[in-house]
């Protein structure tokens, strides 16, 4: 999509559930091996109760949805504000969106407002992206 095509308060979304699979091998390329998110029976000692999905895993799924979808293929990643509101569980299906809430037209920079939610439409993480379109 091209950066004079992108207007303020659109929107795009991804929808992913979060498998075994996906945490092993984000573990694997992170080197996040962090027993809460690998072993259960110590993430049941934890004050979750059991494993959780690496946050940035869930944070990935806003990198997906800029560079899949809005503004989509050509997207710089340029910062991104995040805050994690509650844990994401194996199984737990997570619709992330985005919204363009300014463009600065000198720059071909978007500012997106970035959440992922969980299936009881509860909010895991908010927060901010930066872009740049290669135009």
């Amino acid at each position: 999509m091209k950066y004079k095509e992108i207007i303020k308060g659109q929107k795009a979304e991804y929808v992913r559930t979060i498998t075994e699979k996906d945490i092993q091998l984000f573990a694997e390329v992170s080197g996040d091996l962090n027993p809460v998110h690998m072993d259960e029976d110590y993430a049941k000692t934890t004050m979750f109760k059991g494993r959780i999905a690496h946050g940035m895993l869930s944070v990935s799924f806003i990198s997906t949805t800029l560079a899949s979808q809005l503004p989509g293929p050509g997207t710089i990643y340029l910062k991104q504000e995040v805050v994690f509101k509650r844990p994401v569980r194996i199984g737990d299906t997570i619709t992330t969106q985005v919204e363009v809430i300014s463009k600065n037209d000198e720059k071909n920079h978007l500012t997106l407002k970035t959440t992922c939610i969980n299936q009881q439409e509860e909010l895991v993480v908010m927060g901010e992206a930066l872009v740049m379109l290669l135009d």
